[in-house]
């Protein structure tokens, strides 16, 4: 597979501030380096900021080979505006007359760059967004095709303590040290992978590989990225869900980019469908049962509950397999106006 080749452009008054004022800590470009290492060869890199005020990152910057661009002393956000037209200018005309340039880094928080990342992907550029959780718009990572959060990447030495700021307000008083990126919730994960994983089984008709997948998981949240689950490789997570048998996996052609499916018993659904017989037998007792706040009564027996987990969309499709499998009956009715359930 051909390597993608890489355009680097950095908003670095963004990104140096940021890091100051957001973490308590100097920029560093390393860990964006080896990061980018990773998916591609850099070709360009340029960063924009007025130099005067950064006099002590210049030695950082060229010895990792990243061209600075100056931007001539103004007052206040004209300054600010100078650089960011002259950024965005810069990558739209490497878009056009570099072709070869496949995929390029956007690294700032700034909403304002949001209509270049449009414009870039209107140009079948691949965009990835680098950034800073506190000072980033949440416009710019849905805009991206991947959007990488700088706390997160590897090589970022975080201080031991510091007080998390808000939007760069500053923090009055002491405060009790937060972890920047608190470990994510693995159920979310799991019920992203397995609707992903359903959803492409669906459209594609095909089976369904692991690079496949990831790259599904990427569109529907440029942010996800498995080390917030504590995972440092997305095979990895993709093993821990084979354990809990939400997936399958068969490595079949390709090293290293196994087949992705559900496991042949089923979608690990077994108990989901027990418990749904089980309160549709309990309700039924007490009356009809309709389809509405049928979920609920679900999760108060199960609070853990979900159908994404098992990979439907919703929970209509969830009980039209309990139909097709016959655990119970349900059907339209007009003087409920709802489906009405009934135990088999």
């Amino acid at each position: 597979m051909e390597e993608e080749r890489i355009g680097l452009f950095i908003d670095y008054e963004n990104l140096a501030i940021g890091a100051r004022e957001d973490l308590g800590m100097s920029f560093d470009f390393r860990p964006i380096a080896d990061a980018l290492a990773e998916r591609g060869r850099v070709v360009v890199r340029r960063a924009y900021a007025d130099w005067i005020h950064f006099d002590e990152d210049r030695q950082m910057l060229t010895q990792n080979h990243v061209e600075l661009i100056e931007i001539p002393q103004r007052k206040g956000l004209v300054r600010k505006n100078a650089a960011d037209i002259k950024m965005a200018v810069d990558a739209v005309e490497l878009a056009f007359e570099r072709g070869y340039v496949t995929t390029f880094v956007i690294c700032t928080g700034d909403s304002d760059f949001t209509p270049l990342v449009h414009k870039l992907r209107e140009l079948n550029k691949r965009v990835i967004g680098v950034g800073l959780k506190a000072s980033t718009s949440k416009l710019l990572p849905p805009a991206c095709d991947e959007f990488l959060f700088y706390e997160s990447l590897e090589g970022v030495e975080l201080p031991p303590a510091r007080v998390i700021r808000r939007g760069r307000a500053a923090a009055q008083g002491p405060a009790e040290a937060e972890p920047t990126t608190p470990a994510g919730d693995l159920e979310s994960a799991a019920i992203l992978v397995a609707q992903t994983l359903s959803g492409l089984e669906r459209s594609t008709g095909g089976e369904v590989r692991a690079s496949t997948l990831k790259r599904a998981l990427l569109r529907k949240d440029p942010t996800f990225n498995e080390a917030d689950f504590g995972f440092r490789a997305f095979g990895e997570l993709l093993r821990h869900l084979e354990k809990r048998k939400i997936i399958a996996l068969k490595d079949e052609g390709q090293v290293g980019d196994p087949v992705v499916t559900f496991p042949e018993e089923g979608r690990g659904e077994e108990d989901a469908f027990e418990l749904l017989r089980r309160v549709v037998a309990e309700q039924s007792k007490k009356g009809t049962v309709v389809l509405s706040g049928l979920k609920n009564q679900m999760r108060k027996a199960d609070p853990g509950f979900s159908e994404k987990k098992h990979g439907y969309s919703s929970f209509l499709q969830f009980v039209k397999a309990a139909k097709a499998k016959g655990i119970i009956d349900f059907a339209w009715d007009d003087t409920a106006d709802d489906y009405v359930l009934r135990p088999i």
